[in-house]
């Protein structure tokens, strides 16, 4: 963003100065009935409905959603559950949840995918080092690594 003139270079280096690193929703599905039941209730009088539960099957179901979009993703997904909500119940449609969240991993992995062999191939194929696909992506040299073997990502890919 820094090279697109989309985010101020002085600004990011005074905010890395204590980096705040969250995990992942997935590793805290302890907070998703918190966040559900926040999402629920400010977009519910946002719509001037009056929703006043979620069903616990319903709740099971996000709470074991992966959520690869985060919290933003667990976000858009209940302001359409209050959308279709006629009564005063939640009405999550779980086939829709099923989808969202196999697509929304699907179209990440894509995305995460074309991001690492853009930046090898910007890089010249060399991960490590100043100018090396790894620096272009924020990433260190062995996170780069897991990543291209988790997404089957060889020379091949990203040779000219």
């Amino acid at each position: 963003m820094i090279r697109n003139n989309q985010f101020r270079e002085d600004l990011f280096y005074r905010l890395n100065v204590f980096p705040v690193e969250i995990p992942p929703l997935r590793e805290r599905r302890e907070d998703i009935p918190l966040l559900v039941h926040y999402f629920v209730l400010r977009h519910s009088r946002k719509m001037q409905k009056r929703v006043m539960s979620v069903p616990k099957q319903a709740m099971d179901a996000l709470v074991s959603a992966d959520w690869p979009g985060n919290v933003r993703e667990l976000e858009n997904f209940i302001e359409r559950c209050v959308i279709y909500t006629q009564g005063d119940k939640l009405n999550v449609p779980l086939g829709e949840l099923r989808r969202s969240v196999a697509s929304a991993v699907s179209t990440f992995e894509q995305a995460e995918r074309r991001a690492i062999i853009d930046a090898l191939r910007a890089a010249s194929g060399r991960m490590a080092g100043a100018g090396g696909a790894a620096e272009r992506l924020g990433l260190k040299r062995t996170t780069l690594q897991n990543k291209m073997r988790k997404l089957n990502i060889n020379r091949a890919d990203h040779s000219a």
